[in-house]
């Protein structure tokens, strides 16, 4: 049955003894007072979930999170401290670069040595290695010492290697990061062949892009622990707050920049003119409130996904596309403006308002901030209410998209710490009378010259 799991993880742990030193590990092997010379470290706490047969799962979390152990466990390279694991099917494991292959064998040899080891005969994996030679890319390089290779070539012999062992469970361990774009995307292609013939996929990944877009379900893993399985647009922005919590603050070498001050920086300093008729932009400039009113607006998404310090946080916004206010839908490759109002609960040296625009699936089609755009902003102190505009020219293809938005601060020691990120907050439709298909419409000019006689 197609719903059926194929892979099953029931509890599993997985602990490794930690020695200070090599004498240690032999006086504990020697044993001969019981004394205890390792620490224990638990790679993996009690994960359980069921994977069914023709998903794609994601896993992502950062670095040291268990997300290695844990394939290696479902691979069965690996045995659990505890728990139990069940597969169904072949299962082929890409996994960390240079793993199940020996670098003084040739690539053809390793083909055949890791095809056997799968489960084929030596007869089939020779009536295989022409067209997992031609996928790889590698030509006569085939038959020289993999020790020779490159990062790239290793890694398209061993993807090749490991589609064309007829796999009903394929497993990648961030590998493709190395190849180069024109060979992940003939993967990803694979990847897509490989779920319309109902195979199971399970994908680590550091892209989130590629999670949203390639993925059915995703895994969180955090510190061993399995923070949460979901929907791979919700997983990935709580993935994006743990890599951004404070104590985690991503640090950006930026530069000072000499672009003058925004004259609409502050409420206090000028605000913005309005037209007589133009009411309600009027008062959502001079209205000085503490509340959060987002939720008041007709393009407010209820299930935004909100984070930060709450040092400062983002209370209310209002879009204005050919002179309508508020709009829900607009029409593609009008300029939009995006005024955000911020409160600062305390004070901010220099504060940075950003921008990202999904579509529907998550897919990122556009980001930018105040500083990337050299926009210099006044320091704020506490009790200040800022206000910011962002203007956009949507030329995007008919469809959904989400906006967010978000306050973030550089601090002297250029880290960057999110006060206020709030992840999906606008939900916005765009119409478009022109067939155009992909993400973006660059308004191609067709014209055509004539014939040459």
């Amino acid at each position: 049955m197609k719903n059926d799991p194929v892979i099953n993880v029931d509890q599993i742990s997985k602990k490794y003894k930690i020695y200070p030193s090599n004498r240690a590990r032999f006086l504990e092997f020697l044993n001969p007072f019981n004394t205890v010379y390792h620490r224990e470290f638990w790679a993996l706490r009690d994960i359980s979930f069921q994977v069914p047969k023709g998903q794609t799962y994601g896993l992502i979390g950062r670095n040291g999170s268990g997300k290695s152990t844990l394939l290696q466990l479902i691979a069965g390279v690996l045995h659990p401290s505890s728990g139990e694991i069940s597969t169904e099917g072949r299962i082929s494991a890409l996994l960390e670069l240079g793993a199940g292959f020996n670098p003084s064998f040739t690539g053809r040899d390793n083909v055949i040595l890791n095809g056997v080891i799968s489960g084929l005969s030596k007869q089939e994996i020779e009536e295989r290695l022409p067209e997992i030679i031609e996928y790889s890319e590698l030509g006569d390089f085939v038959d020289q010492p993999v020790r020779t290779y490159s990062s790239g070539m290793f890694v398209r012999l061993a993807f090749s290697a490991a589609i064309h062992v007829d796999p009903e469970i394929l497993i990648v361990d961030e590998a493709l990061a190395v190849g180069d774009a024109r060979f992940q995307r003939k993967c990803f292609r694979k990847f897509e062949q490989f779920r319309k013939e109902g195979k199971t996929i399970f994908l680590v990944t550091h892209d989130a892009n590629a999670i949203v877009r390639h993925c059915d379900t995703t895994i969180l893993m955090d510190g061993g622990h399995m923070i949460n399985m979901g929907t791979p647009k919700d997983v990935v922005n709580q993935y994006t707050e743990i890599m951004n919590a404070p104590e985690n603050s991503t640090k950006v070498s930026l530069k000072k920049s000499d672009a003058p001050v925004s004259e609409f920086a502050h409420i206090g300093y000028q605000v913005p003119q309005t037209e007589e008729n133009d009411a309600p932009l009027s008062r959502f400039f001079i209205e000085k409130h503490g509340d959060d009113r987002c939720h008041q607006r007709k393009s407010f998404n209820p299930r935004e996904h909100r984070y930060g310090t709450k040092k400062a946080e983002i209370i209310d916004y209002c879009l204005v596309c050919n002179s309508e206010f508020d709009p829900a839908i607009i029409q593609a490759h009008e300029v939009l403006e995006i005024h955000v109002k911020v409160l600062f609960h305390q004070a901010v040296e220099f504060p940075i308002y950003g921008l990202t625009i999904k579509r529907l699936d998550g897919v990122e089609v556009y980001g930018s901030n105040s500083w990337f755009e050299e926009i210099a902003v006044k320091p704020a102190q506490a009790g200040d209410i800022s206000v910011f505009k962002i203007s956009v020219k949507m030329s995007l293809i008919h469809g959904d998209y989400f906006m967010s938005l978000g306050i973030v601060e550089r601090q002297e020691n250029l880290e960057i710490v999110a006060m206020d990120r709030r992840y999906d907050l606008i939900h916005l439709k765009i119409l478009q009378s022109s067939r155009v298909f992909g993400i973006v419409d660059l308004e191609a000019d067709f014209f055509e010259h004539g014939f040459i006689s």
